[in-house]
């Protein structure tokens, strides 16, 4: 059987079913049919992610997927989303990714929640950097990054360049740096572990 003619296989297996209920089943083909049959079905669900990953692109809301997928509610459309994709961070179930995906946005949420209370002390030290003469080409870079990131109304979005800064950076500036990233890193161990225990 060959998956890439989805409709051509699909044929020849709806020939072999037809046959086999009538009673006259080859050993052979009924085998082949069902080779083809999970060949067919790995294809297909192969399609599923791709083709929610466009609806997502052309505007489809989770709520308007859910019917689509056959499921009742936007948390589950997302998740069976999830549970399709493949891993691009090491998780090997379904239900790994979709834990994972859930801490990451949770952490998100706990850093930005933090970044918003503390803006002003981000948004100075963000000044410090950027304002620094005599950086070197990449660290010119992460303070021109920053600098552009002031001009941004949240917070949290000061957060990446202020680490990209770090390296090139000595002193207390440096130690500053370090401690704030030290803390979003257990502010989203924090917030992946009360997200479980909730559950």
């Amino acid at each position: 059987m060959d998956a890439t003619d989805p409709t051509g296989a699909l044929r020849r297996i709806q020939e072999v079913v037809t046959a086999a209920r009538a009673g006259a089943g080859d050993q052979g083909q009924v085998l082949a049919a069902l080779a083809g049959l999970r060949l067919l079905r790995e294809e297909l669900a192969s399609w599923e992610p791709e083709l929610i990953t466009a609806a997502r692109a052309a505007g489809a809301s989770w709520v308007a997927l859910a019917p689509a997928l056959g499921v009742a509610s936007r948390q589950a459309a997302e998740r069976r989303y999830l549970r399709l994709q493949p891993s691009h961070t090491g998780e090997k179930t379904g239900e790994a990714r979709v834990d994972a995906e859930r801490d990451r946005r949770a952490g998100d949420r706990a850093v930005a929640d933090w970044a918003r209370r503390n803006s002003a002390i981000l948004r100075q030290l963000a000044g410090r950097v950027s304002a620094l003469d005599g950086l070197g080409p990449a660290a010119q870079e992460s303070a021109d990054r920053l600098g552009a990131a002031l001009g941004d109304d949240d917070p949290a979005t000061l957060l990446p360049p202020l680490a990209a800064a770090r390296p090139h950076l000595t002193g207390a500036l440096a130690e500053q740096l370090g401690e704030i990233s030290a803390h979003t890193d257990q502010l989203r161990r924090d917030a992946a572990g009360n997200r479980r225990s909730r559950e």
